[in-house]
């Protein structure tokens, strides 16, 4: 293992890379850490460990809510406004046919996507001063309406500044940059929370923290397995004749992953889900019928067994939209025809098309399924245990995981190309 770290290291773009990105996230944990003037911190902390919604978001956001920072927002603004467009490109015809223009439209559906971040922004840093302000943890203090304007204006910046931080990571190719920023977010709670679980151990618990390592043993152990579990489709081409030569007729396969979505169903799901509770609680002290409904909202998404089964739900979903976005069975089977390839015993075209769909939609119902089940496992065990943490851990842990394969995968794909063009 040493001399595979020592190997990437001595590949001078690529130690850059990795240096650049590990400066980038030390740069957001430093702004993590700058709290916005005004703010009781120790009163927010209370806060947020008596709200297991606004605890989820602290996490999903890297831990930057915890203090009132200038990042608290994290890139979940972002995620929202790409989950908007990821679905309208779905509904709306302007939007896919500027998706299959290719890098041109690419990158102006980005540039909308950055824009209506900035809007979602704003709703969500209002939203959560006006949450935090009628708490009775005085959180707030003075609130005026120069505190209202420049919190938002801060927080608002702090978001861009992440969106223009995620996006340079993500051009070192050593993963995805949004997916990062919530990875190093996770990684730098853990030794608080390793800290917290020692100090609070006690003998007679001792099953709790065995189960607690048991489930994270099995969501590492499975994760790893199922996000590298494939099913090859075998590809041949024919042979072709040029100035009497033959050219083709090689036989290949075409790699079908399980888990062809990856991490982003998780982060997906958990932006959605935060978003009903939040908006609730701003009118659960409202008179009349919208008090009754805002407060109906906060204890149904309070109930377990409702928040488990709509996480599930959530995961299993996005899971089939993410992968239907990435993995188009016509493309592919227009690429093979051109290229002269066929699965063997299936005609080129429409029947290629049909047979790769229905190939995919077996894999992605595992992948999908598997994604909830690891995502809600952590629920169950907090209903026999009935501790949180374990809710939480096991989410964080899903993330971590994937991201780190996905990390392994994008720094060992830059070594083979070194290899390659050293050869």
């Amino acid at each position: 293992m040493w001399q595979k770290i020592l190997h990437i290291w001595n590949i001078k773009d690529l130690r850059k890379s990795i240096v650049f990105v590990l400066s980038m996230l030390v740069v957001f944990r430093v702004a993590a850490h700058i709290p916005v003037p005004g703010v009781n911190t120790e009163g927010l902390k209370q806060f947020l460990e008596g709200n297991q919604i606004l605890g989820l978001l602290n996490i999903f956001s890297g831990g930057t809510l915890e203090n009132f920072s200038i990042v608290m927002l994290g890139v979940a603004p972002y995620i929202t406004s790409s989950i908007i467009f990821q679905l309208l490109q779905m509904v709306v015809p302007q939007l896919e046919e500027l998706r299959k223009e290719g890098d041109s439209g690419q990158q102006k559906i980005q540039i909308w996507t950055r824009l209506t971040s900035v809007p979602l922004a704003i709703l969500q840093s209002f939203g959560l001063i006006q949450l935090l302000s009628q708490s009775q943890s005085n959180i707030l203090t003075n609130v005026t309406p120069m505190t209202y304007v420049s919190i938002i204006l801060t927080t608002l910046a702090g978001t861009i500044f992440l969106m223009w931080i995620g996006e340079l990571i993500t051009e070192k190719r050593i993963g995805n940059g949004i997916s990062l920023l919530i990875f190093a977010g996770i990684i730098a709670a853990l030794p608080r929370a390793a800290q917290t679980a020692i100090v609070n151990y006690n003998p007679s618990d001792l099953y709790i923290y065995l189960l607690f390592v048991a489930a994270a043993i099995l969501t590492v152990v499975a994760v790893v397995i199922v996000n590298e579990g494939q099913r090859n489709i075998p590809v041949n081409y024919a042979k072709r004749m040029s100035g009497g030569k033959s050219f083709g007729g090689a036989e290949s396969y075409l790699p079908l992953r399980v888990n062809t979505a990856g991490v982003i169903p998780i982060i997906f799901a958990i932006s959605v889900i935060l978003f009903p509770p939040m908006i609730a609680q701003f009118f659960i002290n409202s008179a009349g019928l919208v008090g009754r409904i805002a407060l109906f909202i906060v204890n149904i998404f309070q109930n377990q067994v409702f928040y488990s089964s709509l996480y599930f739900i959530l995961v299993f979903g996005f899971t089939y939209f993410y992968t239907a976005v990435i993995f188009q069975p016509q493309k592919v089977a227009e690429n093979l025809q051109r290229q002269g390839g066929f699965i063997p015993g299936i005609r080129p075209g429409k029947e290629t098309e049909a047979y790769l769909g229905k190939i995919m939609n077996r894999l992605v119902f595992s992948g999908a399924s598997f994604l909830g089940l690891i995502a809600v496992l952590p629920f169950i065990l907090q209903a026999v245990t009935g501790t949180q943490a374990l809710a939480i851990g096991g989410t964080s842990l899903l993330i971590v995981v994937s991201v780190a394969i996905d990390i392994a995968k994008q720094i060992e794909a830059q070594v083979t190309l070194h290899e390659y063009d050293r050869a």
